[in-house]
């Protein structure tokens, strides 16, 4: 591979790593638990937008059942906008011809 087109693959890559990371911050998703008495909202860096909380759950003696739904909802939100940022990374990443699987710095 000549130096020259090297270069530019990783001009490309360093335009389109600016866009995907200005994606991510446009980023939002929604995770959930109880049966959705809990939903969480996240931004693409993991930043909590939101919290619905289902007023039955507001019961003194059921604290640690709401602390855990919330860490599910939470959990759920980031699995989905780690998948979403994935999706994204491909799409944008994928007329560069880098080997496959290579994994990106963030």
């Amino acid at each position: 591979m000549d130096f020259m087109k090297m270069m530019k693959q990783a001009k490309q890559l360093q335009e389109k790593m600016g866009s995907l990371q200005e994606a991510v911050a446009n980023i939002e998703t929604e995770g959930s638990s109880g049966g959705g008495m809990v939903k969480i909202t996240i931004a693409g860096k993991g930043e909590i937008r939101s919290i619905k909380i289902d007023p039955s759950l507001l019961k003194e003696d059921e604290v640690e059942i709401l602390e855990d739904l919330i860490i599910a909802a939470h959990n759920e939100a980031r699995a989905k906008a780690e998948a979403l940022m994935q999706q994204k990374t491909q799409e944008l990443m994928g007329g560069l011809g880098l080997p496959p699987g290579m994994k990106m710095p963030f």
